[in-house]
């Protein structure tokens, strides 16, 4: 990369932050545990929640491994984000209202779930990928009643014919929202992906959620009180959690990311309750942060030729950053080295056009 350009990357990079910044884009890679972690700020008095009095916040679990988030990061650098973005990242954390990030395939809306998670310290990014079939009932809890029916032990029961169920806690399980919405101390991070492939009802469905930060679980609410507390498995995976009367109710709502790749319009009174974000393609500087991140090394002159071979082939947004980094991985392993007319080939199959599906 020649001078010129490094110095412009520095420049965005270097910009000088606003105190009110706690999102800052700085490429940190924080556990829950570290002692110094970003300060939040408080909820504003109608997305304060607050702790029952006979709830014990909880603390975040510690991942076990930074893999999921080098593998979808990278050795992050600093400033890939425009402080624009960062402005309305850092508006929704102050706020507690979740982002609405729409943009074309391959322009990182996924990663910035990543990137507040790491760089905050919040733990794992719960995950809800939404398709068609996807219900609110999928996000929130799974239970598994057919499952238990058939372990139950073969005869007749103690007290008469009806063979006795197993244990109630052993087959429900919180969904990825319904983790979230746990008491933890500090928010947690969930990622809603692809919510304008969902039908037609889930956002909306979503509202009520969004708004009181809570749910409950009937087939925990019929206990009454022979049960009033009940441990159940999460989405955090071997780390289950207490409900207490059927409930679950935050003590910080989380800081949800739900994106969208544009593909249908939602409604007014689901949008009023989202900060949004349209991220544009990526441009030359944030294409060599990411290929930087997930390289390690700088850009040599090769890699420089091809980031703006493909900005110019790229045109109307119609290939995705990812076709980018796949081709500069077979420029590291000497794709092009041994025949020029093959490295052609290879980089037009690689670059093919997600318009209309026929190489550029």
């Amino acid at each position: 990369m020649s001078g010129d350009e490094s110095g412009l990357r520095d420049a965005a990079a270097m910009s000088p932050a606003p105190p009110w910044w706690v999102f800052r884009d700085s490429g940190a890679h924080r556990s829950p545990s570290d002692e110094a972690l970003p300060e939040l700020p408080p909820a504003p008095p109608w997305r304060s929640f607050g702790p029952s009095a006979d709830c014990e916040p909880l603390d975040i679990p510690v991942p076990a491994d930074s893999r999921e988030v080098d593998r979808k990061l990278g050795a992050r650098r600093a400033g890939t984000l425009d402080h624009a973005v960062i402005d309305v990242i850092n508006a929704a954390i102050q706020l507690r209202r979740p982002l609405l990030v729409t943009g074309q395939p391959g322009t990182g809306k996924s990663s910035l779930a990543y990137q507040i998670a790491a760089e905050l310290g919040l733990g794992r990014v719960l995950w809800w990928p939404v398709v068609s079939r996807t219900t609110l009932r999928d996000g929130l809890y799974d239970y598994d009643a057919i499952g238990r029916v058939q372990d139950a032990p073969a005869g007749p029961g103690p007290d008469g014919p009806h063979r006795p169920l197993p244990d109630v806690s052993s087959y429900l399980t919180l969904g990825p929202l319904g983790t979230a919405l746990l008491p933890w101390k500090r928010p947690r991070v969930l990622l809603v992906d692809e919510l304008d492939k969902s039908d037609i009802d889930l956002p909306n469905d979503l509202l009520h959620i969004f708004e009181e930060g809570e749910f409950r679980i009937r087939e925990l609410e019929r206990l009454g009180r022979s049960r009033r507390k009940v441990s159940v498995g999460t989405a955090d995976h071997g780390a289950p959690a207490t409900v207490r009367d059927g409930r679950v109710r935050c003590v910080e709502f989380p800081l949800v990311v739900i994106t969208s790749n544009g593909e249908r319009a939602f409604s007014p009174a689901f949008r009023r309750r989202c900060l949004e974000i349209e991220l544009a393609a990526p441009d030359e500087r944030r294409l060599a942060a990411m290929i930087e991140s997930h390289f390690g090394t700088g850009l040599d002159e090769r890699t420089v030729e091809l980031v703006r071979s493909f900005l110019e082939r790229r045109g109307d947004g119609s290939l995705a950053a990812d076709q980018l980094l796949n081709t500069v991985h077979m420029l590291t392993n000497g794709a092009a080295d041994a025949d020029e007319a093959s490295w052609e080939r290879l980089r037009a199959s690689l670059w093919r056009n997600l318009a209309s599906d026929t190489a550029p």
